[in-house]
């Protein structure tokens, strides 16, 4: 057998000492095993024990041919048995799983396995155990390694390849002219595949990033991603050391409600000596606009207080708690610097009432920690929270009660005397004509909150800019006025001479009614210069605002809005009237249903008010309907009556608006005594 196998190899030189290494390290496995089956069988049977045949396929020799192989095979592996059935009954227990000898049942049957080993695999057939059949030919690739390595010398230049090559002189510009394309090529290989490595490299890095991206951007997964600022983060106060009552114009009476909480927080000890408590809370309620944000600030500055800025937005997060918490943190921080102001913009926004609703089961979370922090279990005492909202209708009882916000601080719309405040402070900001009046410009911006008296000096001083002017002056004041009323010019629109003229005649009217009436209000300007919506109009200036107005005012108010259609009719006749008094119409009609149904004062309806006409009886409905045309129709025929007897003022003022386009007051009184206008 051995001779066979060696036959059918191929020779391989193979140094001896690493053949009897390996040979031993077999040798002193095998005669282990050997002792160990001759201590378990009895002697008298050793004799019958069926030992297998070995080959160097099973040991990885196959590919080896030495001389030597013979002798040290032969003395290494043990000695086959005779294959005689045993005299003498084996003492051993048999079953159709078992050999006849122990080296077959513990050595020799393997069972398969799903990797390869240095034992070959066995099978098992039906009249018993046979040899070992041979398996596939298989040398483990690590001792192929370690016998078929040549200990050959590295080559380290052509020249030396050559020589190991043998190769005859007249190929040796061939070798080398191939071996250095083969080298170029495998060069210029390598580099495509190392560049392209490289964009493979830097195309996954930006999809990665890019799907890191869109992890972070999406709601459920960004979690993780996304740092919630104000959670940990700490509030800083503002120091507000440039802003004082000093800067806060129109609203005096908030302004010396707010001076007792600057006390307050100035000289704490001054109020609490005969047992009060310091206030909890101010809530500033008034129209956007009208400073409270600023009256805040001045707070803050004249008491120079740590001032904890916050709007009510700020708190709303989409997370659950994320509110709350921040609620929490805002107040830690102002606590632990007391005394100071909290300041709550929108309150409404955080304050809302409190519903019960299945699409957001947790909002009313930050409400109730504010409620808590206000007046909860835990005092805070020092930390005064101003509260701003213009939408008081809409915070929680349990927010506006005493205890929470003691002061409820109303901040009106400025009254005339304010509005000249206000202006007057914003025009000593700019460059403004020594001959503006504020005052004028105050009384004809009736119902402006600061916030829109300030753009209308800022819309001033933009118009000067744009016409160069040095400095700002009446006339762009009123311009701005205008603008923000009514709209802007609109001087790209051509209107015809025919009703440009009724135009004229249209204002005229209401001016002539305006400035014959006793108790209507002064006159301020008239135009036909088409503004917005409207192809003129004629602006009225009150001495002073008005609280309350009597009933000879309301009329003359009637009687001014019908003085444009009166005209048009008397001048045109009843055939060119036309369809720009609609808007007169329901000024006029609007006043006469409040005087008939909520003001009482006529007598055949009493000094009942009817909230809405629509829900009365049909003689009730019919009453008011007769009472309002006929205050109608009485005021129209009034009307009438002046422009008729003033028939030359109003042809005069007509021709003079048809020249001039626009007439202040000064020019309109002029006009009428019969005064020419220089320009």
């Amino acid at each position: 057998v051995l001779s066979h196998f060696c036959s059918s190899v191929s020779q391989m030189i193979v140094p001896l000492s690493q053949l009897i290494n390996a040979l031993h390290s077999l040798k002193n496995s095998a005669t282990a095993s050997i002792q160990t089956l001759h201590k378990d069988f009895n002697p008298e049977h050793s004799a019958f024990v069926k030992e297998p045949s070995v080959n160097l396929k099973d040991l990885g020799l196959s590919e080896l041919r030495v001389s030597q192989l013979d002798e040290l095979v032969s003395r290494l592996l043990p000695i086959p048995g005779p294959e005689e059935p045993p005299a003498v009954p084996s003492i051993w227990r048999t079953s159709h799983v078992s050999a006849d000898s122990f080296f077959h049942n513990k050595h020799v049957w393997v069972q398969s396995r799903g990797f390869k080993t240095l034992r070959s695999k066995t099978r098992r057939t039906e009249s018993g155990y046979d040899d070992p059949v041979e398996s596939e030919p298989y040398t483990p690739s690590f001792m192929k390694g370690l016998l078929l390595k040549e200990k050959g010398l590295e080559a380290q230049s052509v020249d030396q390849v050559m020589q190991q090559k043998n190769l005859p002189e007249n190929q040796h510009e061939a070798f080398k002219t191939g071996f250095t394309e083969g080298f170029m090529r495998s060069q210029a290989l390598t580099q495509r595949t190392q560049d392209s490595l490289r964009r493979t490299r830097l195309v996954l890095l930006v999809l990665l990033l890019i799907g890191i991206y869109g992890l972070s951007r999406t709601p459920f997964l960004s979690v993780r991603f996304r740092t919630t600022s104000g959670l940990d983060s700490a509030v800083d106060p503002i120091q507000m050391k440039n802003v004082t009552f000093e800067h806060v114009k129109g609203v005096e009476e908030a302004k010396s409600e707010l001076q007792d909480v600057v006390e307050f927080l100035k000289n704490p000890q001054k109020f609490t000596v005969l047992g009060g408590k310091l206030p909890k809370g101010i809530l500033l309620v008034g129209p956007p606009g009208t400073g409270k944000t600023l009256l805040a600030r001045a707070v803050a500055g004249e008491a120079d207080v740590p001032f904890y800025y916050a709007s009510g937005s700020e708190f709303d997060e989409m997370f659950v708690g994320v509110g709350a918490s921040r609620i929490r943190n805002l107040f830690k921080e102002a606590k632990a610097s007391a005394p100071c102001v909290i300041f709550i913009d929108e309150l409404d926004s955080v304050g809302g009432k409190r519903i019960e609703s299945p699409m957001h089961p947790y909002s009313r979370q930050t409400i109730n920690q504010l409620l808590a922090e206000m007046d909860g279990f835990k005092p805070n005492e020092g930390v005064i929270v101003i509260g701003a909202t213009n939408f008081a209708e809409a915070l929680d009882n349990a927010l506006v009660r005493p205890g929470r916000f003691d002061m409820q601080v109303t901040v009106p719309r400025p009254d005339v005397r304010g509005r000249t405040e206000i202006l007057n402070w914003y025009l000593s900001k700019i460059k403004v004509d020594p001959a503006v009046d504020a005052e004028i410009i105050a009384r004809g911006t009736v119902g402006f909150s600061g916030a829109e008296l300030e753009n209308l000096v800022n819309q001033a001083a933009l118009k000067a800019a744009v016409d160069g002017k040095e400095m700002v002056t009446m006339k762009d004041l009123e311009f701005a006025k205008d603008k923000i009323l009514m709209g802007p010019e609109r001087r790209s629109v051509e209107i015809d001479k025919k009703n440009k003229t009724i135009t004229a005649y249209h204002e005229s009217g209401h001016a002539i009614v305006a400035y014959y009436t006793k108790d209507a209000m002064p006159i301020n300007k008239a135009t036909i210069m088409p503004r917005g919506p409207t192809l003129g109009h004629v602006s009225m200036l009150p001495e002073n605002d008005r609280w309350s107005e009597t009933r000879a005012q309301l009329l003359a108010q009637m009687d001014v809005s019908m003085g444009g259609r009166v005209a048009e009719e008397l001048i045109f006749g009843n055939d060119n009237i036309t369809t720009g008094a609609s808007s007169d119409f329901d000024g006029a009609t609007k006043i006469a249903k409040m005087m008939v149904t909520r003001f009482g004062i006529y007598d055949k309806l009493g000094v009942m008010t009817y909230g809405d006409v629509s829900k009365q009886s049909p003689e009730t409905q019919a009453a008011i309907e007769q009472e309002v045309r006929a205050l109608l129709k009485d005021s129209y025929e009034r009307a009438k009556n002046i422009l008729k007897t003033y028939s030359q003022e109003h042809k005069k003022l007509a021709d003079a608006l048809l020249t001039h386009e626009t007439l202040d007051a000064k020019e309109i009184q002029m006009v009428l005594e019969g005064k020419s206008l220089d320009h």
